[in-house]
């Protein structure tokens, strides 16, 4: 199982095609670049805990992508290739990954990156004490041995075919100074292009050029992440000149800002995929009648429209939708208004006798919105469906870490990478199951893939997930979203801003005309 298979295995299951975005109007993208300036962002969400082993959140990870850097990452094809490592090998028996590491890496505190600092990292991870979110990546790490200062050698107690793709996500990947886990929920200190300097909750998060990056000083002075979850707004400030760039333009407008020469677009299908969350520890959510009468009453091509005026794409399977193990034969259940009302009735739920708190987070509008459209289908079923509107802040600890909710909905950015969809979602430990899921059948299939190295056999297993998922209707999974954004034609390098997750946003490459 030499490195070329496992370059192999992890890009191989996303197929042939791999996330294109589309631009209009890039107007300087031929012009030399400058150096100068801070950009102002108008960011969609809000940034939570700033420690990158504690967070969840794809809006804090966006923004920390600029702070830190991962040992690995892939590249547009979803190739793993090194970052702060300069290469790495596998053992024929998968058992030993070897990572040689730059030796050019200097963190925003002077300290030059060595093997104890990779150690430092993936032991923080793995620790259960650490509270990380991607803890579960280290399962089967047995020993980080560092036999130099710039080679680090990790032995496996089992063969973990995802392992390096893990890896190449921040959350696991992520190499910190040595020592420096109190700091990172409130001073973020890693080697990225750009140095945290300050954050204001609800408000901004600064950053400042880092001039030792090992791949050269960014062109910004800086970049400000605003904070601004209300679309209109984060539109008029575009307009007004108050931002150079906003992320997620508002569904509604997204045509007329593409036919507008005062700005550029870049968009990409997929952003992340959308589900409506059950919660499977609440009483009436134990029955999968009620489960599947439930996914019975939602009109999704309907939702879509209303909620994100078509800009995504209806699926049943939350795999990439060009990957190996993208679960075709899976179809949006149609809306069946009667059938659902029968099931309900079986189930011993009389008309008018179900009530479900519906928990929307205000940092995803299109949720609150979708909620609100739920609630008269719900109706015509004999379900009393309310709403409550939590700051993302509060969704985070009553629904993501309490699991005190009936029922919610939630977005996953998490696409190209299969392990980390699955397991960290539906494995009964997994880090991001706040619904309660404990299927002991997923649990095994889930497992049994880490240690299948064969594309097409490992896709087949997670295709088998999905027909669980789907079958038991563990989550009501509605939709792809696009991504999108907008600038200014003042800013250059836009095309260089999207990470190939999809979902990172990187400031390195861009810079702002004179």
């Amino acid at each position: 199982m030499k490195r070329r298979n496992f370059l192999i295995s992890t890009a191989g299951l996303l197929g042939s095609t791999a996330m294109l975005p589309v631009f209009t109007n890039l107007a300087i993208a031929q012009e030399t670049p400058v150096s100068g300036g801070t950009l102002i962002w108008g960011h969609s969400e809000t940034v939570q805990n700033l420690d990158m082993h504690q967070t969840g959140t794809a809006s804090t990870s966006r923004v920390l992508q600029n702070v830190h850097c991962s040992i690995v990452t892939v590249d547009k094809n979803l190739n793993v290739i090194p970052v702060l490592a300069e290469s790495f090998e596998v053992a024929e028996d998968g058992l030993t990954y070897t990572f040689k590491l730059r030796s050019d890496v200097v963190f925003h505190n002077g300290q030059k990156m060595t093997s104890a600092d990779v150690k430092y990292s993936f032991d923080r991870c793995k620790d259960p004490a650490t509270g990380a979110v991607n803890f579960e990546v280290f399962n089967s790490v047995a020993a980080i041995e560092t036999p130099d200062d710039l080679t680090v050698v990790i032995k496996m107690s089992a063969v973990n075919a995802p392992f390096l793709a893990r890896l190449a996500e921040n959350g696991a990947g992520v190499i910190m100074p040595a020592g420096s886990g109190d700091q990172q929920g409130t001073t973020p200190i890693g080697a990225g292009p750009f140095k945290f300097v300050s954050y204001e909750a609800g408000n901004a998060v600064v950053l400042a050029r880092f001039d030792e990056y090992f791949e050269g000083p960014a062109y910004l002075e800086g970049v400000v992440a605003r904070e601004i979850t209300e679309p209109t707004v984060r539109l008029t400030g575009l307009r007004t000149g108050e931002f150079h760039m906003i992320n997620d333009i508002p569904p509604d407008r997204m045509d007329e800002i593409k036919g507008d020469s005062q700005f550029q677009t870049v968009s990409w299908f997929p952003l992340n995929f959308d589900f409506i969350n059950l919660n499977n520890d609440f009483e009436p959510f134990k029955d999968q009648r009620v489960r599947m009468a439930f996914d019975l009453i939602i009109d999704k091509e309907t939702l879509l429209q209303g909620a994100l005026w078509g800009q995504g794409a209806l699926t049943a399977s939350p795999s990439y939708p060009t990957s190996l193990a993208y679960n075709s034969e899976l179809k949006p259940r149609a809306q069946d208004i009667e059938k659902a009302k029968a099931l309900l009735a079986e189930a011993g739920h009389a008309p008018g006798t179900l009530n479900i708190v519906f928990k929307a987070t205000t940092n995803y509008p299109y949720h609150v919105e979708a909620a609100q459209i739920l609630v008269e289908w719900f109706r015509e079923a004999g379900v009393n469906l309310t709403i409550e509107q939590l700051t993302w802040a509060d969704w985070l600890s009553q629904v993501w870490v309490n699991k005190d909710f009936e029922m919610s909905m939630m977005n996953f950015f998490g696409l190209w990478e299969s392990d980390f969809l699955y397991y960290s979602l539906y494995h009964s430990t997994g880090g991001f199951n706040y619904r309660h899921i404990n299927d002991p059948t997923i649990d095994d299939l889930v497992t049994k893939a880490r240690s299948v190295v064969d594309d097409a056999a490992r896709a087949d297993i997670y295709k088998q997930v999905q027909q669980r998922v789907y079958d038991e209707v563990l989550d009501v999974v509605i939709w792809f979203r696009n991504g999108s954004i907008a600038a200014q034609t003042g800013v250059g390098g836009l095309d260089t801003v999207v990470h190939p997750n999809g979902n990172a946003l990187n400031f390195h490459k861009v810079w702002l005309k004179a």
